[in-house]
């Protein structure tokens, strides 16, 4: 093709694309007018859509208006209908109360006029009563005075003498009615106070056991004893040391004997020696482990005896340190009667006489069980024991009338409740029977107790052990504090204090111990 073709089509191509704007614009023209038309014939439509739709609403409306309006005057009219009815009501009640009011009026104005009359009536019966009262003390009067002239005395001169005849005679008499109710009263009281003792007593199974000073531990063969006694004594050494009880390995067959006056000691020592001779392994440092787990153990034994012991007597709510202390009785004396024994008993003793009298029978073997606790602890010795006891009751929140038993029991305070006597008198009934008490222990005991007391009393002594029943005083110090020149001037110290202080048969020998100890371990 040539140029000149090229050029026709592009032109032809340039002429149809024209005249296709151009038509295309006039029917794009066409299209816009018929959707505008379209559009504005809709939006009329939908105006009058609305204002139909706007017409129905507003009916609507009105007639829901129109409906409401009635409604709420139905329910005024019946709310006022109401108030008439209950105002209706009130105005008959009142008109009622006023009819009933205008009765009253009627009746009372009624009553003050027969009132009247009867005072008016009463009124002339009193004259009357007075008139003929004056005529008969006009008759009175003249009937005396005829008596008197009579008699030759006044009235009240005969009067005053039959007052004092009638005052003497019933005296005489309620004098006699007062000795022979007293001589009753005496002869009925004797007689009760016995029959009350008698039962408590019989109706009481009583135990005779005196506690002594020694303790004997048995072993299968004598060839333990040199085991016990170790090398160059050492064993037993360590073992009177650590328990504070004498260890006598004589020619006693199969036995050896622990000598002391503290009976938890002499415990602690045959449960000690008894575990050694079974463990087999016996030695110094053993020694101390096992008397240490002892101690322990004992302890122990000490709360549940008192536990025990408690339940058994049907005692509730007792402080436990009260319950210790109550087993610790158990290791403990009073002149030879072993004090658990004895406060048990006299518990018993006051719950039977107590119910004997009509008195709170617990409350009674309370106190009857506590009133020794003041023997137990070991401070405060210039304490009498029922004050002790008394101020332990009072710290540990018992009741004020047991705490006045506990003290009063001794007379060391007075006696402010009816329990206090009973406790008193049981008391002196468990220690006074026979076998009961031996007065040599105690005096005994309390002997040692001092003279340990007087060794603790220096400074740097830290265990202090009364052995061979009074005859040793064996005092260990302790070496940081105590030199080898001040243990010998210790010993000579005490022995001094022991010889201007103390009462004592024979000779008391003191002993100091200061010993040092040097421990490595090898790992």
């Amino acid at each position: 093709m040539d140029i000149i073709d090229i050029t026709g089509i592009i032109g032809g191509v340039l002429a149809s694309l024209a005249l296709g704007i151009v038509i295309g614009r006039y029917l794009l023209r066409s299209l816009l007018k018929q959707q505008e038309v379209a559009a504005q014939n809709k939006a009329k439509k939908i105006l009058r859509e609305a204002e139909s739709n706007a017409e129905i609403l507003k009916k609507d409306r009105l007639l829901e208006a129109k409906e409401k309006f009635l409604q709420m005057k139905a329910e005024h009219e019946q709310q006022v209908n109401t108030r008439n009815n209950e105002i209706n009501q009130r105005e008959n009640s009142i008109k009622q109360k006023e009819q009933s009011l205008n009765s009253k009026l009627e009746n009372m104005n009624r009553k003050e006029q027969e009132l009247d009359t009867h005072k008016s009536n009463l009124e002339k019966q009193t004259a009357l009563a007075v008139k003929k009262q004056e005529e008969v003390d006009v008759l009175k009067n003249q009937h005396v005075q005829q008596l008197e002239t009579i008699a030759g005395l006044s009235a009240e001169e005969a009067k005053n003498q039959l007052v004092e005849n009638m005052k003497t005679e019933a005296r005489a008499q309620a004098m006699m009615q007062v000795k022979d109710i007293v001589d009753e009263a005496k002869l009925t009281a004797s007689k009760e106070a016995k029959k009350v003792v008698i039962q408590t007593i019989q109706r009481t199974a009583a135990e005779a056991a005196i506690e002594n000073s020694v303790s004997i531990f048995h072993i299968d063969s004598d060839e333990i004893k040199g085991r016990v006694i170790g090398r160059e004594g050492r064993n037993i050494r360590a073992l009177e040391a650590a328990t504070g009880i004498e260890i006598i390995v004589d020619d006693t067959p199969e036995a050896i004997i622990l000598s002391g006056f503290d009976p938890v000691r002499r415990e602690i020592a045959r449960l000690a020696l008894h575990r050694l001779v079974t463990d087999g392994r016996i030695h110094p440092a053993r020694i101390e482990e096992v008397v240490a787990k002892t101690k322990k153990q004992i302890e122990d034994e000490i709360v549940e005896i008192g536990e025990r012991t408690v339940i058994d007597l049907g005692i509730h709510g007792l402080h436990p340190e009260l319950i210790r202390m109550v087993g610790r009785m158990r290791y403990r004396s009073s002149y030879g009667q072993n004090l658990l024994h004895h406060s048990r008993e006299v518990a018993n003793f006051c719950a039977t006489m107590a119910a004997e009298l009509g008195l709170n029978a617990k409350m009674a073997k309370r106190a009857g069980l506590l009133h020794d606790i003041g023997k137990v602890p070991d401070d405060n010795p210039e304490l009498p024991h029922a004050i002790l006891g008394m101020q332990l009751a009072e710290k540990y929140k018992e009741h004020p009338e047991i705490c006045n038993a506990i003290g009063a029991h001794h007379d060391e305070i007075e006696m402010t409740s009816m329990i206090s006597p009973i406790i008193q008198a049981c008391d002196s009934i468990s220690g006074a029977r026979p076998g009961a008490r031996r007065e040599v222990v105690e005096s005994y005991i309390k002997r040692l107790k001092e003279l340990e007391e007087l060794a603790m009393s220096y400074p740097g002594v830290e265990k202090t052990f009364a052995i061979q029943a009074g005859r040793e005083l064996r005092v260990i110090v302790e070496s940081e504090r105590i030199t080898d020149a001040q243990a010998e001037l210790l010993a000579a110290d005490i022995s001094n204090r022991i010889q201007t202080e103390m009462t004592y048969p024979g000779q008391i020998k003191v002993t100091v111990i200061r010993e040092t100890r040097s421990v490595a371990f090898a790992k």
